[in-house]
Formats: C-alpha cells, sequence, structure tokens
C-alpha cells in the first residue's frame, strides 16, 4: 500500500543522500505537467480521428510521409508553446546534488535540456531534429525546404523525425549507455512513466536484481508500483521540488 506522500518524499531524499549513482527515467507524465498530451490521450483538432499508433510507423510514412509529417509539424507546435515545469527544473538541480546521476527520458520533446539538464539518454529521440529516412545516409534538412516533408539534399529521399516510432529499435547509442549506467545504479527513480513500454519497463526489474532501492513518482498506479521500495502518488513537480 502507498504511504504518505510527504514520507515517501522523506523515504526518497534519505536515499537521495546515500545513492552513489541515481538513474532517474522520465516518460510522458512529467511533460503532462507542461501541457503535452501523453501518446494516450486522445489527439484534438484535425488529428482526432487518428490514433498515435496509427501515425507513428515506418509503414504510415511510406504509405502517407506528407500525412505523417503535417502531424509532427503539429506536435512540434504545442512543443513551441510548452515550457519546462518544477519537475523539469528539479531534476537539472539534482544532477549537481549527488555523487553520481544518470537521465534517462522516454520524452521526444527535448524539455529536459531547455531545464537545463545535460547528458540526457534520449531513449527514443527527439521529435525538433529531422534525419533521412534512407539509413544510413546522414543528410540533414536545409534551411529554405519548405516542403512536407523536406527531401535529404544527399540522397533525394524523404526527410523524417528523429524519433523512434513503432516497431524501431532503441537507437544503439542510447541503449549502450543505458545499459552502463544501469549496471552501476543504487537508485532507480521511475517519473512519470507507465512502465509498459519494453526496453524500458524492464530497467527496474535489473537494477532491483543488483539490489537497487526502486522509488515511482506518478499519481496513477503502473505495473512497477507493487514492486517499489518507495512510491509516490503524484505528479512529479511538486514532490520533485521537495526533493
Amino acid at each position: 500500500m502507498t504511504g504518505h506522500p510527504a514520507t515517501e518524499v522523506k523515504k526518497l531524499a534519505e536515499a537521495l543522500n546515500t545513492s552513489v549513482h541515481t538513474v532517474v527515467l522520465t516518460g510522458a507524465g512529467i511533460s503532462a505537467e507542461s501541457g503535452l498530451a501523453t501518446f494516450r490521450d486522445p489527439q484534438d483538432g484535425l488529428w482526432a480521428k487518428y490514433r498515435p499508433e496509427d501515425l507513428a510507423t515506418p509503414e504510415a510514412f511510406t504509405r502517407d510521409p506528407k500525412m505523417v509529417w503535417q502531424w509532427y509539424e503539429w506536435r512540434r507546435a504545442k512543443l513551441r508553446q510548452a515550457k519546462p515545469n518544477p519537475g523539469h527544473d528539479a531534476l537539472t538541480a539534482l544532477q549537481d546534488r549527488v555523487l553520481a546521476f544518470t537521465l534517462i527520458t522516454q520524452n521526444v520533446d527535448g524539455l529536459h535540456q531547455q531545464a537545463g539538464s545535460r547528458d540526457v539518454i534520449e531513449f527514443h529521440g527527439n521529435i525538433t531534429r529531422t534525419v533521412c529516412s534512407n539509413a544510413p545516409c546522414t543528410g540533414k534538412w536545409q534551411h529554405g525546404d519548405e516542403r512536407e516533408p523536406p527531401i535529404c539534399p544527399v540522397c533525394n529521399a524523404d526527410l523524417r523525425p528523429d524519433v523512434v516510432w513503432f516497431g524501431e529499435g532503441i537507437p544503439e547509442g542510447a541503449m549502450s549507455a543505458s545499459l552502463t549506467a544501469l549496471a552501476t545504479c543504487d537508485l532507480f527513480i521511475s517519473v512519470g512513466t507507465s512502465s509498459m513500454v519494453y526496453p524500458a519497463a524492464g530497467m527496474a526489474q535489473q537494477v532491483a536484481a543488483n539490489g537497487a532501492v526502486i522509488a515511482e513518482v506518478n499519481p496513477n498506479a503502473t505495473p512497477l508500483s507493487s514492486h517499489a521500495d518507495i512510491v509516490i502518488a503524484q505528479p512529479a513537480g511538486k514532490p520533485c521540488r521537495r526533493l
């Protein structure tokens, strides 16, 4: 059973004080406090009739690249209106208050970097960047190309958002950096993630096997809640700021 939030925050603060290497995994919940909808929230406007799962796939981009590009442009427009919230700010502050700190995010919005977090491991990429859809071509968007989608200046293939779509693998660099961090983690904090999307959802089990303390910050119960040592059943902003 979840304890009182104040008690759980105190327990987490004590764990942070003794931690040698803290790893934090964040999900869409932390950015929801900045006004960004999660993938599980209903779409609105022109996109209300679509499911994200039907748009964020390589198959959808092959079938209708213009529609997928326009959807991401719509998401980017919403992101330009968003700012880091106290949860992002608190994690930035924590980075300078523990011996070793690694931040892994499933989010693609770049708000952690805007808040000042350093060396963020982006598990699912970043919506603000574009890459060539013809991997391993390294062509980038050229200023002034307003086509939807823009065209790679190197190979003339369509450019696409630099994100991990359903059915694609985690970038090798992000996976390798995450595994390295998890190997020495003694405190793992899951913030605003559903703990349902693998391989990120398996990180807690991995570090628990090595004896790490597991903490969860999430207003809703998740598959991790019953296994965590510390459960703070609140949105991220308030408890992270108190930490």
